[in-house]
Formats: C-alpha cells, sequence, structure tokens
C-alpha cells in the first residue's frame, strides 16, 4: 500500500508525526537515512507542554519515569558564591489548569525510544537505513526516490514532511530559503560521561573567564551531561585528555573524575528560520524548518508541537475535511518558530554576557503560552481584554466528578478529535466532536460536575458559554453567548470528519 504521508527523518518530530498519523489510520512511511538509533542526550529539556502532548499521546508515564522535573541548578562563581535555581516559579506551582509546571530532564534518546514503542503500540515503525535522495510533485501527490541497500526505489505519497534536520534535503530541493546566521565564534563542547566525585541530585555549573562549564545528571543513566563554552582559539577536540584540563582549569578541583565520553559533539550558534513551511504538497517541521540556540531548551519541543500542529491537519484532510485546514499549519506554526528563535537567541546573549547558566523559569520558556489568536481556526465573541481566548491553549482542570468517577479535563479530551465543553445547553454536533456537558450531577457519558469550580474559573465561563478545544490541546471557539450558529458555521468551514469509531490514545 503506498503511504498518503512520507515522512523525512525519525528525530522527535518525525516520530510524534508518525504516532498522530498512526492513531488517526492514515497511512505513512518513516523513513531514517541512520542505521539505527541515534545515542546522545542532545536536547535533554521537556517543556511542560510537551509533556502534555506526550500524555495525551500515551507516553507521559515513560518519560516521566526516566526524568527529573525541576531539577535543582547551582552556579558557582570564582569565589565561591553560589547562586541557585531550577525550582518551579510560584505562579506556576499546586495550580488545576497546569498539570506539568517545570521541565524535564531526561536525555533525548529516551524520548525518541518513548516514541518509537508507543509507534510499534499503534502498529507502525520507523525504516532505519533508507535514504531520500530526491523528489518530483505535481497537484495530485508526491513522487520521491529513496535507497535502500544500495538501491534505489520510488515511493508516491499524497503528502512529503521533511523532518530531516537542520540540512534538510527537503528543505534544499524544495527551493526554500533558511534565513538566519552562523556564528563560528560561538561554541560549545559536548560529552555524554560517567563521573566519579560527585553528586547526581543537583545541575551544577561553574563560571570562570575562560567560559562556562556543568555537569548535568543524566536521569535514568549513571552519565553527565558535560557542556562547556569555547572561545575562539581554544581546543574543541572532545578527547577525554581535553574535557579533563578544561573542567579542571575552569572549577579548580581535582576530586571530579571524568571518564571516557560515550557520545560527544561540538555545537556551533547556528540560528535559521525556514522562509515558508510548505511548498505544494511539501512541508517542513522541526529543525527542518528553525533551529536555535541550546539556551532556554527550545528547539526539540518547538519542533514536537510542529509535529503536533501538523498532524492532526493532515489526518483531517485525509479523512475528508478541506484542504484549506493545511494552510493553518505554517499561519500557526512559523510565527510560534520566529517568536520561539528570539527567545533563545535572547537567552544565549544572556549565558554570554553572565557567562551563566539560564535558570530563570516562566510560561515563556515553559512553552504554556505558545497559542494562536487571529489563527483562521480561532473566534470567539469575548472582549479582547479577556485572559482566555480562542486560539490560547486549552487549561487543564482538576476535580471533575464524572459517572465514572473523578477526572481531571485532560484525562476527557485529546485522543485525536474535536471535544465541544457546553456549559449550558449543548447543540447539536456533528458525529466526530465530543461532547462534554457541565451538569450539576452527572447521569450519563459525556457528564461532568464541576465540582471544586475549576473548569469554571480556568475559562471564564458563563451558564452558557460553549468551547471547542482542537484536536493539539488549543481552543478553536469560545461563545459566551452560547451561539449555536456560530458553532455550526466554524464545523462548516473546517469539516470535522467522523473519527469516532477511532480508539482514542491512552
Amino acid at each position: 500500500m503506498e503511504p498518503t504521508v512520507l515522512i523525512a527523518g525519525a528525530g522527535p518530530t518525525g516520530l510524534t508525526l508518525a504516532c498522530e498519523l498512526a492513531r488517526g489510520g492514515v497511512p505513512f512511511r518513516l523513513i531514517e537515512v541512520a542505521p539505527g538509533p541515534q545515542p546522545g542526550s542532545r536536547g535533554k529539556g521537556v517543556q511542560p507542554r510537551t509533556l502534555e502532548i506526550f500524555e495525551d499521546l500515551g507516553i507521559a508515564g515513560r518519560v516521566l519515569a526516566h526524568g527529573r522535573l525541576a531539577m535543582p541548578m547551582h552556579s558557582s562563581a570564582p569565589d565561591g558564591s553560589v547562586t541557585r535555581g531550577g525550582a518551579v516559579p510560584e505562579d506556576l506551582a499546586d495550580r488545576p489548569d497546569i498539570p506539568y509546571p517545570a521541565s524535564l530532564i531526561t536525555p533525548e534518546w529516551r524520548i525518541e525510544e518513548a516514541l518509537r514503542l508507543r509507534l510499534a503500540e499503534l502498529g507502525g515503525a520507523v525504516e532505519f537505513g533508507v535514504a531520500l535522495t530526491g523528489f518530483d510533485q505535481s497537484g495530485g501527490g508526491v513522487s520521491a526516490t529513496v535507497v535502500q541497500d544500495g538501491t534505489a526505489r520510488t515511493v508516491s505519497a499524497q503528502w512529503l514532511v521533511g523532518c530531516d534536520g537542520g540540512r534538510s534535503l527537503v528543505r534544499k530541493q524544495a527551493g526554500i530559503t533558511f534565513d538566519g546566521e552562523t556564528r563560528d565564534e560561538v561554541r560549545m563542547v559536548l560529552a555524554d560521561l560517567p563521573v566519579d566525585g560527585l553528586g547526581r541530585d543537583v545541575w551544577q555549573a561553574w563560571r570562570h573567564e575562560e567560559g562556562l562549564v556543568s555537569l548535568c545528571p543524566l536521569p535514568s543513566t549513571d552519565l553527565f551531561q558535560f557542556a562547556a563554552a569555547l572561545a575562539p582559539g581554544q581546543d574543541p577536540e572532545p578527547s577525554l585528555a581535553n574535557l579533563r584540563a578544561i573542567l579542571r582549569r575552569r572549577t579548580g578541583r581535582t576530586d571530579i573524575h571524568l571518564h571516557e565520553p560515550q557520545w560527544s559533539s561540538l555545537w556551533r550558534a547556528n540560528i535559521r528560520l525556514a522562509g515558508r513551511y510548505r511548498e505544494g504538497r511539501v512541508f517542513l517541521a522541526g529543525d527542518a524548518a528553525h533551529v536555535h540556540s541550546p539556551a532556554g531548551g527550545q528547539g526539540m519541543n518547538t519542533g514536537i508541537q510542529d509535529a503536533y500542529n501538523l498532524g492532526w491537519k493532515l489526518a483531517a484532510v485525509a479523512a475528508g475535511s478541506s484542504p484549506a485546514l493545511l494552510d493553518t499549519y505554517e499561519a500557526e506554526r512559523r510565527p510560534v518558530a520566529a517568536h520561539v528563535l528570539a527567545l533563545s537567541t535572547a537567552r544565549l546573549a544572556e549565558v554570554l554576557a553572565r557567562n551563566d547558566l539560564p535558570t530563570r523559569r516562566d510560561a515563556s520558556t515553559i512553552q504554556l503560552d505558545v497559542g494562536y489568536r487571529g489563527s483562521a481556526l480561532a473566534r470567539d465573541d469575548r472582549d479582547e481584554a479577556a485572559s482566555l481566548r480562542a486560539g490560547d491553549r486549552a487549561p487543564d482542570a482538576t476535580g471533575l466528578t464524572t459517572v465514572e468517577g473523578e477526572r481531571r479535563l485532560f484525562e476527557l479530551t485529546g485522543g485525536g478529535r474535536f471535544t465541544l465543553v457546553s456549559f449550558g445547553a449543548a447543540p447539536a454536533v456533528p458525529d466526530g466532536v465530543r461532547t462534554l456537558r457541565v451538569v450539576d450531577r452527572p447521569a450519563g457519558p459525556g457528564d461532568v460536575a464541576d465540582t471544586r469550580g475549576h473548569l469554571t474559573t480556568a475559562y471564564g465561563a458563563t451558564p452558557r458559554t460553549l468551547v471547542v478545544i482542537r484536536p493539539d490541546g488549543y481552543i478553536g471557539l469560545i461563545s459566551d453567548a452560547g451561539d449555536a450558529t456560530a458553532l455550526s458555521r466554524y464545523l462548516a468551514d473546517f469539516p470535522v470528519p467522523n473519527t469516532s469509531g477511532r480508539s482514542p490514545v491512552r
């Protein structure tokens, strides 16, 4: 069977897209030029918004089991004084609308492992050792050439998605520019290695006139991630001897013993954004569309969210929704990437200026403020001053009573479907839309009682409010007037296929 979607690149972005397509019943092929899974901690920070996505995909438990939330961060100055950070911000702690208030530290290979396991559960797999070498497209689809074991084959698909990294062949052949800069004078050597003489409870950094050096324990392993900024002229060689010499010079300590690296990399400041995210039937996602400074831990997370946004839209169009839905992918995600690039670049400048780790965490760095106000998919009748608008991330809410017991809102939504939350009378909706009715006492499926008032508070709801939550956890429509006509028009403009027979991922 020919795939509906051909995905090039099986990192976190490509794997997330594959999982989303698999649970939507969309035929796909996921190819990866590397012969097998890639090692290395790489993008080791998972932001709360990404953890919400992982919960919906059914892998949050696996990821959390191999990571650590709100890892303490200690930064030592040359005079011995220590700055402490990493704690959960007070304004984010213990909130019913935020299930994950802090970033998680875990090696990137663990993220890929969890996604591959989930993909296997959904009936999919990565085809390792398969290289995309070229493609052509027409109005009806894409014809791609792939090479495996020296043999070239042609693969036809309706769409091609390039998740093939910063050097993306898909982007280059599609003729899409990659605007930005490479700053060779800003470099960092990274390595995963065993360490003796240092506890594993804290991410330690040391400030020195030569540059910053840090050792971050990698949960679920016996390794640390070594990271050292390199000034022009400094030796970038990731040999054990050089790493030991850097650490000793910058910390003045002889009681910390590094062992042979199991993975290493030299990072250069490469900050770029694709001129567009689509060329006909070809899309870009992840590092193929944007590359960032690692400061603030934004890059991998942004790519995963690209895939989550594009995946449900491809599945919906494949099932009969309007092709216009695909136009909203670039319109929503490219401005987010531009914002994240600015944020991570500012964080990099802060790191270089202060010669210190970026220890501040807020809604921007943990990506809970990412939203799509102004999108064609965002409509409401609220005042511009309202704190929650269509296009915003849909808040969670605890303490909801159903006929099956107490639940969180996120446990009742998602699974690749639209959800209508009705605080008053529930209008009729297409079969593919799930309805949650807020009632005083649950009597049947779909009834929820807002026992503690968290749902009403989070959504600023009136007794007539209607809220449509998109499959990717963002608010599509809010009508405080309970406007059933507006609801019908919204769903008619972007028709929802009947996916009620599919099993949501849990």
